[in-house]
Formats: structure tokens, sequence, C-alpha cells
């Protein structure tokens, strides 16, 4: 475009007329100027140099692991105590005191009742020779009493035995002393035992005419019959 076309038909130049004839200077210039910036930072810019981030690695030391250790098997469960089994167990007259007999005394072998001045006869149990055992005049007492003083814990679990004892028995009848001769050995029973010897009544023992005090040995036995 000319510099005549550029005039407005006015014929005064206006400011766009005069950016336009001025853009062609203005963007060479400003290239120029970039590129002169652009190499003076190159020119003038510090040097960059990356930082070491490199790192060594320990050396790893190994460790000697303890042999394996066996456990053992865990002991065995202790087996529960037995325990006495609580049965309904009525108490039969199968409770009964064994009779006294003269098998290993026959009435023929006895010698003489004791004269006096021997000693104390109630002292200790000995042999007292005799011709008339004594006879247990009150069974039916001596029943309740086995039934009374049979250890519950005992019977219900169905455990019996026989204790033996020894009486005592004057010119009267009347039991003066019982001891046991031969224990059950259940100290329940035993003291059951004596406990029925203490109201046992018999009728006094006899040497021919004489009636004698005498020791005798009886059973006492308590047993269990289950019906």
């Amino acid at each position: 475009m000319s510099d005549a076309s550029a005039v407005s038909e006015s014929g005064l130049e206006t400011a766009n007329d005069r950016f336009k004839n001025q853009f062609g200077q203005w963007f060479w210039g400003s290239m120029i100027a970039a590129t002169f910036l652009h190499f003076a930072l190159f020119a003038l810019f510090p040097q960059l140099t990356a930082a070491d981030i490199s790192y060594e690695a320990e050396e790893v030391a190994t460790i000697d692991l303890p042999p394996e250790i066996e456990i053992p098997p865990p002991p065995e469960q202790i087996a529960r105590p037995a325990t006495p089994i609580i049965t309904d167990a009525p108490i039969d007259e199968d409770i009964t005191i064994a009779p006294t007999t003269f098998e290993d005394n026959p009435v023929s072998q006895l010698g003489p009742p004791p004269e006096e001045g021997q000693g104390n006869l109630s002292d200790q149990p000995v042999f007292t020779p005799f011709t008339v055992a004594p006879q247990m005049t009150n069974t039916a007492e001596v029943q309740r009493a086995l039934q009374r003083e049979y250890p519950p814990s005992l019977r219900d679990a169905g455990i019996g035995g026989a204790v033996n004892v020894w009486f005592f028995i004057d010119t009267l009848g009347v039991v003066q002393d019982v001891r046991i001769n031969e224990t059950s050995d259940y100290e329940q029973l035993d003291q059951a035992g004596l406990s029925v010897a203490g109201i046992i009544r018999f009728t006094p023992a006899q040497n021919m005419d004489t009636k004698v005090p005498v020791w005798i040995s009886i059973p006492i036995t308590f047993t269990v019959t289950n019906r």
C-alpha cells in the first residue's frame, strides 16, 4: 500500500494508519530483540550440575539360627478319682450278727471256771471256759441299730464289710466292754460296729451250773442287698 493510499479521503493520517505503516518495523525489531535476549541468557546463566545421589549398600551380616527345639507332647490327662455311685439300695435283713460256735473250743475240752484271785478278767480279752454260750435277747433292736448306724456314704456306694468285736459280758448278761478284734478296713464301719455292739443284750454264759463272765468275739456284718 502506498503512502498516498494510506491517507484518508479527508487528507489527514489517522493513528490506525500510522500503526499499519509501522507494523513491519515493530515485528522485525521485536524478533531481533528476542533473539539477542535468548543468546544473552544462555551466555550469562550459571552452569548447572547434577548432585551425586548415589549410595552404597551396607554388607548384610548373616545370623546363625539356633537348632530347632522339639516341643514334647503334652502330658496325658490325669484320670479323675473314682467316686462312689449313689444307688437306691434298701437295707435288707441280711445285715446280721454271726452266731458264736464252739468248733475251735469244744465243750469237752473246756476247763473249770476261773477262781478268785486270778486277776481282773475284764482288763483284756482272754479265753474263758464256758459250757453255755451267751444268747442275744434283743435281736429286733439290734437290726434297727444296724440300719440306723450304717454309714450312708458307704451304704449308698454299695460298700459293706464285717468288723469283729470283742464283748465282755458279766454274770447278768450285761455288756461291760467292747473292743475291736479285727477291723473291717473302713473306720466308719468299725465305729458303726462298736455303736451297735453297745446296745446288744445277752443271757449270761455258764460253765457247768455256774454263771461266768466271759469274753466272746462276734463279727458284726454290714451288707447291702439289691432287691
